[in-house]
């Protein structure tokens, strides 16, 4: 029988049988099993940019860092390609098994964690 993944879309060692728990889709709620789900690690300030500056004007310590929010985000295959984290590839891309080139900035996805398009930020 054809097989569209030859891990099944899976994430199993090769001789894993059986099953896998289920995590919480960040954005659609579903139950995904977490061999499967998208996964993504989020770091972000606590204090959002636009109060960043009022709080660092008006701090009394210089070198005070403000703490960071470390967050593992999981999604379900069908959230992550609606809200753009990952996308659909050809079926001759799909066996390309090495991670996206990541290039910081505005892109497509960026703020979520997703990757760039082709070409990298338009420029102006």
């Amino acid at each position: 029988m054809t097989t569209k993944r030859r891990n099944h879309g899976r994430n199993k060692p090769a001789g894993a049988r059986g099953k896998v728990k289920r995590v919480r889709c960040e954005s659609s709620a579903a139950m995904v099993p977490k061999d499967k789900a998208v996964k993504r690690f989020v770091v972000r300030n606590i204090v959002d940019a636009s109060a960043l500056r009022d709080i660092q004007d008006a701090q009394v310590y210089n070198e005070y860092m403000l703490p960071k929010i470390y967050r593992k985000v999981y999604y379900s295959i069908s959230a992550a390609i609606h809200s753009r984290i990952v996308r659909v590839r050809s079926r001759k891309n799909r066996r390309n098994r090495e991670p996206p080139k990541f290039v910081r900035g505005g892109g497509v996805g960026a703020a979520r964690g997703g990757y760039q398009r082709p070409g990298g930020p338009q420029q102006q």
